[in-house]
């Protein structure tokens, strides 16, 4: 990628201050609730003069946990983002009324009908529901007002200059609250320069051959296929390539073929959609990930600083240059970032082309030797994690140049930049870390990193960094 390409890429990654892939918003939205549920409750009480007593505080407990819960089975912390604010709310009122059954449920078979006072769980029942409505309601006027001033926007471009394509851009256009900005369509079929919407400014960029070299320098958010199913060879060589791209794409199917798709769909002004790729942290995932990244980080860093500074007087005292180096590295959304590590070697490659290390490498120093085979050179990064550069535990980052080279090579490579990089990964604990010296082991690395992205958890999470202090740090390739 050239420097033009990587500032066009900037550029577009850094518009909008809530982004879909590190939503702060849904995490806000559950943070509010919580307090509602629990706010309420004790204000009914006060109200009523009764004792904030046990039974109160486990109600409030094990309903705003339910809530969680089941909000999530009701996709209710999922993107809203072009979806009715009616059906919104008939979701938050579906969600606590599953709730309020299985509060009920358990007050019944516990006999804990005494505990408390029915006027006040009547009325908080009442009261939760209508109070998170409004505070939604509240929250898409301000996003709303927000997104028609140009804040928090989402470049897209549509494949399609046909139906359902064209319904899907009317659909858009008429919902300037949820901030998509389209660029234009992409078609093969269509004439460059024609409006097929006669009324709009809308136009047909190019045909899809330029959408593939835009998508790769990084000039769109989302990308939308609206491509009739009859024409799935090119539907499915779109997709392909884009798997090497850092855009979040969707496919907008024939209504009569929707069923037969497996996979993850949502609504866009009532026009179904399927994410094809997607990162799993759009919602209060993106939360959780990032207090895990921050609290275990903040351990680690005050129980390794002393060695730190013994390793770095180490590096300072035996060999000539920096002791930290700092590596050109894609991270999230194939954005550029810098990734330190303890330095060495001699050399410092950085450039288009970085050589790999090898056995016996002369550019690494002795002291380099011993720290990279016990992964040692990598402890600066979790001040890396700190900063929200990196994660813990996610796919290895590689030099830029790596990445350039691999990305035609290895179908979904790209999709590793989906969520941020990682000190350790899945990879790296079932033994695929060190040198890469041929396409078939970057191939295992790329399928376990994938694997990791479709199965997150936070239990997977934790059982890769327990794995990775008892047999992470060392391998056989490593030098």
């Amino acid at each position: 990628m050239n420097t033009k390409q990587i500032s066009a890429s900037h550029s577009v990654q850094s518009g909008g201050f809530i982004r879909q892939h590190q939503s702060m918003l849904v995490g806000i939205h559950q943070l509010t609730d919580v307090l509602l549920i629990w706010g309420l409750l004790a204000v009914l009480v006060n109200v009523a003069d009764a004792s904030w007593e046990i039974c109160y505080q486990a109600a409030a407990f094990v309903s705003s946990l339910c809530y969680h819960v089941c909000a999530h089975k009701t996709g209710l912390y999922f993107s809203w983002r072009g979806q009715s604010l009616l059906n919104e709310v008939k979701t938050v009122f579906l969600t606590w009324l599953v709730v309020m059954g299985a509060l009920l449920s358990v007050v019944f078979v516990f006999e804990l009908n005494e505990s408390y006072g029915g006027g006040v769980m009547v009325a908080w029942s009442l009261a939760v529901p209508v109070a998170i409505s409004f505070y939604r309601v509240s929250a898409r006027i301000v996003l709303r007002e927000m997104r028609r001033t140009g804040v928090n926007t989402r470049k897209v471009a549509i494949v399609g200059a046909k139906e359902p394509g064209l319904t899907l851009a009317q659909s858009i256009l008429q919902s300037p609250w949820m901030g998509m900005n389209i660029t234009g369509f992409y078609d093969n079929r269509v004439s460059i320069g024609s409006r097929p919407l006669k009324k709009e400014q809308l136009q047909v960029m190019g045909n899809i051959e330029l959408l593939k070299e835009q998508a790769r320098a990084g000039e769109f958010d989302d990308i939308y296929i609206a491509l009739p199913m009859r024409e799935e060879e090119t539907i499915k060589e779109l997709v392909d390539y884009l798997a090497n791209s850092s855009c979040c794409v969707h496919i907008v199917p024939d209504v009569f073929t929707f069923k037969m798709l497996n996979a993850r769909s949502r609504e866009i002004g009532g026009l179904p959609v399927v994410s094809v790729y997607d990162t799993p942290f759009d919602s209060f995932d993106a939360v959780i990930k990032r207090t895990e990244d921050v609290v275990l980080s903040s351990i680690i860093l005050c129980i390794i600083a002393i060695p730190m500074l013994f390793i770095a007087a180490a590096v300072k005292l035996t060999s000539k240059g920096p002791v930290i180096f700092k590596q050109r590295r894609y991270g999230i959304n194939g954005e550029e970032i810098m990734v330190w590590k303890f330095r060495s070697m001699n050399a410092c490659d950085n450039g288009d082309v970085v050589m790999q290390a090898t056995k016996g490498d002369e550019r690494i120093t002795k002291v380099g030797a011993f720290i990279r085979k016990t992964s040692l050179d990598e402890l600066p990064q979790f001040i890396n994690v700190l900063q929200g550069k990196m994660s813990i535990v996610g796919p290895r980052p590689h030099a830029v140049a790596h990445n350039e080279l691999y990305r035609d090579q290895i179908s979904g490579y790209m999709q590793r930049h989906l969520v941020k990089p990682g000190i350790t990964g899945w990879a790296q604990v079932n033994g695929w870390r060190g040198e890469t010296d041929t396409l078939e082991k970057m191939q295992k690395r790329i399928e376990f990193d994938l694997f990791y992205i479709r199965n997150w958890s936070v239990w997977m999470d934790l059982k890769i960094v327990f794995k990775t202090i008892f047999k992470g740090f060392i391998g056989g390739d490593v030098y």
